[in-house]
């Protein structure tokens, strides 16, 4: 019989509510103003991203899954893995076919997945117990920028961190993650990593402004998570979306753009924050990677990147590191 899924909670709705209060506080009193892209991501905004993996021009999501497709078996050779730890996205279909390829090695007992919804979590632990019986599930409801050290330990571990997340870190935030999860790992652990390559900019920019809109929509919709978590008035229609690649800093930004001088109050962190026409709001990067330069990150993190994959067009990667 298959244990019921278990779920650990470290991170609680009021720890959410005041991480907003922190971010907006330190975000919106400087120049040039930044958010965290976490943010983007509310029920809306996730449901936006959803249409955004489905668009033409959003070549990423389905070049890690056909890729993925393709050497998920290599990759469940290669890892050896009795545990699966997925570090967000839980329910998608290309966690399902990793969870495949190790159950078809044999070795794979356990599914860790780490989300920071409760509600999505609980949702995607029950769909999957569900449909692998006899795989036990552990959910850990939490942060993977703080909360690594928390996961449940055994079972000789691959860490699955797709999508391209690791580019929505700084530098800096970069680094930091990669050693508090080699501090997380044992010796022989693996972490598998999905990193979008630096490629031409004529298809990396409209991956992140598509004629649609849709990416639009999905980035203007931080304006209404904090209108209403902190019953600000922002006027979203006052702002536009704005994509650039920069070449030097090899990243992609994101950016809102306010079409008039504005004052915007926000209550729920005692701020009034002026704009003046044409001032941006940054609200997410999306750094490129080059082999070189990621392999140098991971060594310096303690990680030796043992095996390399891209796709025919090398626009994104998939790689797997042993934790040394």
């Amino acid at each position: 019989m298959t244990a019921a899924p278990v779920l650990d909670i470290h991170l609680s709705d009021d720890d959410s509510a005041e991480a907003l209060r922190r971010d907006v506080r330190a975000g919106l009193t400087v120049a040039p103003k930044w958010l965290p892209p976490k943010w983007l991501y509310d029920a809306r905004g996730s449901e936006l991203f959803e249409e955004i993996t489905a668009l033409p021009e959003y070549y990423p999501f389905r070049t890690e899954r056909e890729l993925l497709r393709s050497i998920a078996p290599e990759i469940a050779g290669a890892a050896g893995a009795g545990t699966l730890v997925e570090l967000g996205s839980g329910s998608s279909e290309k966690t399902r076919l990793l969870l495949d390829a190790l159950r078809a090695g044999g070795e794979l007992r356990r599914f860790v997945p780490l989300d920071v919804s409760e509600s999505a979590l609980r949702a995607a632990m029950g769909a999957l117990a569900a449909e692998y019986p006899g795989l036990a599930v552990h959910g850990v409801v939490g942060d993977f920028t703080r909360h690594l050290e928390l996961l449940p330990a055994g079972g000789r571990r691959l860490v699955a961190f797709l999508g391209g997340t690791i580019g929505n870190l700084l530098p800096h935030e970069r680094a930091e993650f990669l050693t508090a999860l080699h501090d997380a790992l044992q010796p022989g652990e693996t972490l598998l990593l999905g990193a979008g390559l630096v490629t031409d900019p004529g298809v990396l920019v409209p991956a992140y402004d598509d004629a649609a809109g849709v990416t639009a929509e999905f980035n203007r919709n931080v304006l209404h998570v904090l209108n209403r978590e902190l019953d600000a008035d922002f006027d979203v229609s006052a702002f536009r979306h704005v994509a650039l690649w920069d070449g030097e800093r090899e990243w992609i930004e994101m950016r809102l753009r306010a079409g008039r001088d504005m004052t915007v109050r926000l209550p729920g962190v005692g701020l009034q924050v002026g704009f003046e026409a044409g001032e941006e709001l940054q609200t997410e990067i999306s750094s490129k990677f080059r082999r070189e330069g990621l392999a140098v990150e991971l060594a310096a993190a303690g990680f030796t990147l043992a095996r390399w994959w891209t796709d025919p067009d090398e626009r994104f990667s998939l790689s797997l590191a042993t934790r040394r």
